[in-house]
């Protein structure tokens, strides 16, 4: 009888102890998961682009079609490698349509400056290495926006910070933007945007 009882509050006590283990071991992963789930904010700016603001016809196909300086600061610690990728969420098969994607920028990198080169040029020495993926023309270049006249489109320009340095497979050595987001998924340790506005007059 005492055997019985001894054996059941033995059962009983492991029971209690897999419990807080498995309850544990849950709330480790929730956090890990919601420290990637959250990235620190990064604060994106331009010299030539205001939030909310028209971008001027320059960095349009109406203009010289140049890209703008993008500016970022507050970036966490641990940082391998930045990107920079600008994106229309109201049009695209799916959306977002995609005008300019920019990856492996130097983890010492504060900004892109302006009018990068679109013929081959090396990039300036502050990002060198960086590498600028295709975007929804499959072009690797900036394209600036051109939405179709008579509706305000909103542009973002996204800044994420990574702690990794995106590897890209052989056979694909420029990424799109959705094979970049899939390596990087993961690995963002901060994010920010800029976005501004285009319409054709």
């Amino acid at each position: 009888m005492h055997f019985t009882v001894d054996t059941q509050r033995m059962r009983y006590s492991a029971n209690v102890m897999m419990r807080r283990y498995c309850a544990y071991a849950i709330l480790f992963v929730a956090a890990t998961f919601n420290v990637r789930a959250e990235p620190q904010r990064i604060v994106v700016t331009s010299p030539t682009l205001e939030a909310g603001e028209p971008i001027p016809v320059a960095h349009t196909p109406d203009g010289r079609n140049d890209s703008p300086e993008i500016r970022w600061s507050g970036a966490p610690p641990g940082v391998k490698e930045f990107v920079v990728i600008c994106e229309d969420p109201a049009v695209g098969n799916p959306p977002p349509f995609v005008h300019w994607v920019v990856y492996k920028i130097p983890a010492t990198a504060t900004r892109l400056p302006p009018a990068l080169p679109i013929d081959g040029s090396p990039f300036p020495r502050e990002i060198a290495g960086a590498v600028q993926g295709l975007n929804g023309f499959r072009r690797a270049v900036y394209r600036g926006p051109a939405p179709p006249r008579g509706k305000v489109h909103h542009y973002h320009f996204v800044v994420y910070a990574l702690d990794i340095e995106i590897e890209p497979p052989a056979k694909q050595p420029l990424l799109t933007r959705a094979q970049l987001l899939e390596l990087m998924q993961g690995h963002v340790l901060g994010k920010g945007e800029l976005v501004a506005t285009y319409e054709r007059q």
